[in-house]
């Protein structure tokens, strides 16, 4: 009987933790939606002697030019150009990111027939550190109004130049890309330095920058503790962006006839991007779960990934550490049988990351987290070759 209400009552935590997850997801998603407000900036490098000019779209109470930002602390992407491509090639990425809280910022540096990768990636990486200068300016319009949370982001080359953006850069929480092509210096070396968590996207039809040659080799080379790579079943280069006759036409040249449309290749592409944004810069670990449970379901797409300690989603209940309660508000106790005491009390967050861990000498444990973000996180304590685990979920009252 005992076994049976055991069963019964794991069952049921499992359907509370998954209806818990949509009701979060779903909160996010009818979050406030802003207006799309737009300035354009020159930014000087004293270090390289250069400016560079910028297009930014932010959040704003009303649509236009140089409206005041809204209310908020917006996380802050930053994006690079494919060649010979205009920023207003992209619109349909700021369309889609800036209502939901997000300031896009466009490079319009390297935009000729001879463009220097390096410099361009320098670029983008200089943007991303000035953007935290300017919400600490107070003559600056984003005084007040920018997150610490930055992602660097590229389409074709600036795809590629995101990489160069990105290597040993500690001031960044993501890196994203669709169709990222090879640079000069490698995009593909630069990917071995770098550790954040990164999504690559992919058109499977993609004849200009084809995934074998460029992006699943840069996929490979990534040292992130997650890395995803998605690859839109019939997607092409040019169809991550709002037509652009210069990428049209090198694209028509080796793939005239695309079985996916612009309008099916984006919805793709922002299902996902959206999901992944939420939890890498938002802290929406809810989120995260959503976007791997879509991976593993979608019809649409092919997929890489490799995320430490993803293989804690399935535990083997045999070896659970006791936790309660669980959801969770506030704290969370455990309790250590006698004999297993001594050992190390490690907690991860779904990308594998350390959020806690201490040495365990009696047989229970308080541990608060009531300043944790919401969402799921893995519980593992070992004490020689004895290993227990358990998953969490943080909630709100």
């Amino acid at each position: 009987m005992n076994k049976i209400l055991k069963m019964k009552f794991r069952i049921d935590l499992k359907s509370y933790l998954v209806l818990v997850s949509l009701i979060l997801i779903s909160s996010s998603i009818f979050s406030q939606s802003f207006n799309v407000g737009h300035t354009s900036v020159v930014f000087y490098d004293s270090v390289r002697n250069r400016s560079v000019t910028t297009e930014i779209y932010y959040p704003a109470d009303n649509p236009g030019e140089s409206e005041p930002v809204s209310d908020g602390d917006f996380p802050v992407l930053v994006f690079g150009h494919g060649f010979l491509m205009g920023w207003e090639s992209y619109q349909n990425f700021w369309t889609e990111l800036v209502p939901n809280g997000y300031v896009i910022c466009f490079p319009t540096t390297e935009m000729g027939l001879t463009p220097d990768h390096l410099e361009f990636g320098q670029d983008l990486r200089f943007i991303a550190t000035q953007m935290q200068i300017e919400t600490l300016d107070n003559s600056s319009i984003f005084f007040n109004s920018l997150a610490p949370e930055t992602g660097l982001v590229g389409h074709s080359m600036g795809g590629g130049a995101s990489f160069l953006a990105a290597e040993n850069n500690s001031n960044i929480q993501t890196l994203i890309n669709f169709a990222a092509a090879e640079t000069t210096p490698s995009a593909i070396s630069a990917a071995s330095n770098i550790t954040v968590p990164s999504l690559i996207f992919s058109g499977d039809d993609d004849c200009v920058a084809p995934p074998a040659d460029h992006q699943n080799l840069m996929y490979n080379s990534l040292n992130s503790d997650c890395k995803t790579q998605i690859k839109i079943i019939n997607g092409g280069h040019c169809y991550f962006a709002d037509e652009n006759l210069t990428c049209s036409f090198g694209e028509l040249f080796c793939n005239a006839g695309l079985n996916i449309t612009r309008q099916e290749q984006q919805s793709v592409t922002n299902d996902f991007l959206n999901l992944w944004l939420d939890y890498s810069l938002k802290g929406n670990q809810n989120a995260f779960t959503v976007f791997n449970d879509s991976l593993q379901t979608s019809n649409r797409i092919n997929y890489l990934q490799q995320c430490n300690n993803l293989g804690l989603l399935n535990l083997d209940t045999s070896l659970e550490i006791e936790v309660f309660p669980n959801p969770v508000i506030e704290k969370i106790n455990l309790i250590i049988p006698i004999e297993h005491t001594g050992g190390i009390l490690t907690m991860f967050n779904m990308v594998g990351h350390h959020v806690y861990q201490s040495l365990i000498r009696n047989t229970t444990k308080q541990i608060d987290i009531a300043g944790y973000p919401n969402g799921t996180y893995f519980i593992v304590y070992t004490k020689g070759s004895i290993i227990q685990y358990n998953k969490i979920i943080k909630m709100d009252r």
